[in-house]
């Protein structure tokens, strides 16, 4: 279950109060009149079934409540509750196969800003990555994976190319371009340091590698396996479910194709620098290609899966209220 809170204008509570009394997978409808100060208005507050989130926030979106009102939304851990249960077997099909778009987009928004401290998390990791590359340490090499957080802009560009949201695609492609740029830039810096300081050596880079050598020996594996990773980890974004975003990390060697790189410009090894190279745009080729998928197939087998129902509730009115 889903807890809507909102704050409307006094003259707009009624028809936002019957658009809650007519939609399935609502309970626990609540009016505060006049508790609203910034804005002013009355506070309205509903529990809504995940499955029947998304039609429910689109019609709040489309009668303006988000303009002249205010509209959040938190996750319900536990509800005790039978007009709940009755709600969410009233909404169609099963909450963790619905996809709340705006939660979504939300999300992904916030997870593909390039700041600082997602410059700090991918640079750190990247240097992480690159003293497992010359070691040739796996343990280290996973550590980098499970640290990286490229995989919020990755998401970010799939749902921008589902939802048609240029803003938010160019601000994934920013964040992604722009902080491996960065990592690899000051991860060569970092490994000519440790060179200097006699902790990082070419020879190492250029032996045999059995645990590491993989990461700029690019084949279809890598797509394949980056793929995968990109489906699993769409589904865990819309479904809620954040804990497998840890194996998806660490299934994908987007940082440490990208320290890799770094390493091997440091000293000149242009082979291992290319295909290095090769295997970072791989795997974010895989990961953006599955998410698109992804989403598309969620996206028509929800369509599919409401085509036969009728609409959740009827016209409650236009932007102007009642």
């Amino acid at each position: 279950m889903l807890h809507l809170r909102l704050i409307v204008p006094a003259h707009r509570t009624h028809e936002v109060v019957s658009l809650f009394e007519r939609s399935v997978g609502t309970a626990h409808l609540a009016v505060l009149a006049g508790a609203g100060r910034n804005p002013a208005g009355d506070l309205v507050l509903c529990d809504v079934a995940r499955e029947a989130a998304d039609d429910v926030l689109r019609e709040l979106r489309e009668i303006g409540i988000d303009e002249c009102g205010s509209i959040a939304v938190e996750t319900i851990d536990l509800s005790l509750s039978k007009r709940a249960d009755k709600a969410e077997k009233e909404a169609p099909g099963e909450g963790s196969d619905a996809v709340v778009w705006e939660q979504l987009v939300n999300a992904t928004h916030e997870e593909s800003t390039l700041s600082v401290t997602y410059l700090a998390f991918l640079t750190v990791a990247t240097m992480l990555a690159a003293c497992g590359v010359v070691l040739d340490n796996a343990i280290l090499i996973v550590g980098a994976m499970a640290v990286g957080p490229e995989f919020g802009p990755l998401a970010g560009l799939c749902t921008a190319l589902v939802r048609r949201a240029p803003r938010l695609a160019l601000r994934s492609l920013l964040a992604l371009l722009v902080g491996f740029a960065v990592a690899m830039a000051l991860t060569t810096l970092f490994s000519l340091f440790m060179d200097a300081v006699d902790l990082f050596h070419k020879a190492e880079v250029e032996a045999e590698r059995p645990n590491t050598a993989f990461i700029y020996r690019p084949d279809w594996f890598s797509f394949v396996v980056a793929f995968l990773a990109g489906v699993a980890g769409t589904l865990s974004l819309t479904s809620a479910k954040s804990g497998a975003l840890v194996g998806v990390a660490i299934s994908v060697t987007t940082v440490p194709a990208a320290a890799n790189a770094a390493v091997a410009l440091g000293y000149s090894d242009y082979g291992q620098a290319r295909g290095s190279s090769e295997q970072l745009l791989l795997n974010l080729a895989g990961i953006v290609v599955a998410g698109t998928l992804t989403l598309l197939a969620q996206r028509l087998f929800w369509a599919h899966h409401t085509r036969a129902r009728p609409p959740a509730y009827p016209n409650v009115g236009s932007r102007g209220g009642s």
